[in-house]
């Protein structure tokens, strides 16, 4: 009947239901549990019963909500207590290979930038920062309402997977960025908090407290390197021109890149060397993802399970798909 709700099956109900109840009940216990937590797991499960068409969506979403959680279950272990905080080789490589000479004084360059900045750089700053993570989400979510599934869980799992690779890099080398050694010097203080940096200046003019909210909830200031800030906009970038997108689309996003990976430098919050590791860490996921996992049979055959899942179609022909895939 039109207008009906179709529900989920009761195996589909009780496995998201008590997929959702471990997950906040781990939350709980481990990290502890915040009021986003709540929200976030509500707005799921509201996705998921709603209706058939948002259940999809539910499902689709799942690997931006998978980035979510890593990054927030990266606190039960922190990556400095598996390698010891760089802060001083760092910043010395970077000066070796970027200083700046400013009235004798060589400076690494958010150093000169801290002291040489200007209010409209100030202010695209913060513009093009706030686009880090929203600007990827709302691409994806274009490509799977446009009808454009198959590349959707592309540009979706490579976004994950770029993310994994990331916080290996963190655990493999904790670094500490730029702001942290021009403030406290080379010797890392584990409980220090969250800081704006530059981007401080952004929140003074507008007047608003944006980035203060954001950077007073990180847990972990020893993550610099690589960084994901330069990473997330190569991504997008990418698949918009294997989508074939229009020109003005893929320069606005280059311009968004371009202007990402300048205010991470701009604004103190990373290194050159973090940025060039960044877009070399995107690079690497897409290459490995599209030329590696997607080249093995059971990962092309659980991608497969997702398309059929996401496009309704029925099983017997994905078991007619699977059963042509492992035949070849």
């Amino acid at each position: 009947m039109k207008g009906t709700i179709v529900l989920p099956s009761k195996k589909e109900a009780g496995t998201v239901i008590g997929l959702t109840a471990l997950f906040l009940l781990l939350t709980a216990v481990c990290i502890g549990l915040r009021p986003e937590h709540v929200f976030m797991v509500g707005l799921y499960l509201l996705l998921f019963f709603a209706g058939k068409t948002t259940r999809k969506l539910a499902v689709a979403l799942l690997p931006f909500a998978l980035f979510g959680i890593s990054y927030d279950w990266m606190r039960v272990f922190p990556n400095y207590e598996a390698n010891s905080i760089d802060v001083e080789n760092l910043y010395n490589l970077e000066k070796s290979l970027f200083g700046i000479n400013d009235n004798g004084n060589i400076l690494i360059p958010c150093e000169y930038f801290a002291i040489h900045n200007c209010r409209i750089a100030d202010i695209l700053a913060g513009i093009f920062y706030l686009c880090w993570v929203p600007v990827p989400i709302a691409f994806g979510l274009w490509l799977y309402l446009k009808g454009y599934r198959n590349l959707y869980l592309h540009f979706s799992m490579v976004f994950l997977f770029v993310n994994l690779i990331g916080f290996a890099g963190y655990y493999l080398h904790p670094a500490a960025p730029p702001w942290y050694a021009i403030n406290y010097g080379f010797e890392p203080i584990l409980d220090t908090p969250g800081n704006v940096a530059g981007l401080g200046r952004f929140d003074t003019l507008t007047g608003l407290s944006i980035f203060d909210s954001i950077y007073g909830r990180n847990a972990n200031v020893f993550a610099a390197v690589p960084s994901l800030h330069a990473a997330y906009m190569v991504v997008a970038l990418c698949y918009a021109i294997v989508n074939k997108c229009n020109k003005f689309v893929i320069i606005l996003f280059a311009i968004i890149m371009a202007g990402i990976w300048g205010t991470a430098v701009y604004t103190s919050h990373h290194y050159i060397i973090d940025v060039t590791l960044g877009i070399c860490c995107a690079l690497l996921g897409i290459l490995l993802f599209e030329k590696g996992l997607m080249k093995t049979g059971w990962f092309k055959n659980f991608f497969n399970r997702y398309i059929i899942t996401l496009n309704n179609v029925p099983m017997k022909e994905f078991l007619r798909i699977g059963t042509l895939f492992i035949a070849s």
